[in-house]
């Protein structure tokens, strides 16, 4: 899922990530790999947004997915099978 900017805000203020900025010089690997989405970087690896239909009140929500762990101390990515977590992000309406 490629998330707009008051998106990508909204999601890290519920998930303690960065996003890996889209002119970065890996994103062009990312894409081949992962597909066009908007990559965060956690203290566990590299992780995406994907939809996750809508919460109660209507708002839509977006589900955190792993897709690459670190592996040492130089902080390797090594890429693995999707990996859904439980945290579910909220977006605002307004977004």
């Amino acid at each position: 899922m490629k998330l707009d900017p008051p998106r990508i805000e909204q999601a890290l203020s519920q998930f303690p990530a960065q996003q890996v900025p889209e002119d970065h010089p890996v994103i062009p690997q990312f894409n081949r790999l992962f597909g066009d989405h908007t990559f965060f970087i956690d203290a566990d690896g590299l992780a995406i947004v994907e939809p996750n239909g809508r919460d109660e009140g209507g708002a839509e929500t977006g589900r955190i997915v792993k897709l690459a762990s670190w592996v040492d101390d130089r902080r390797t990515l090594a890429p693995h099978d999707r990996e859904f977590t439980e945290v579910v992000v909220i977006f605002s309406k307004a977004a």
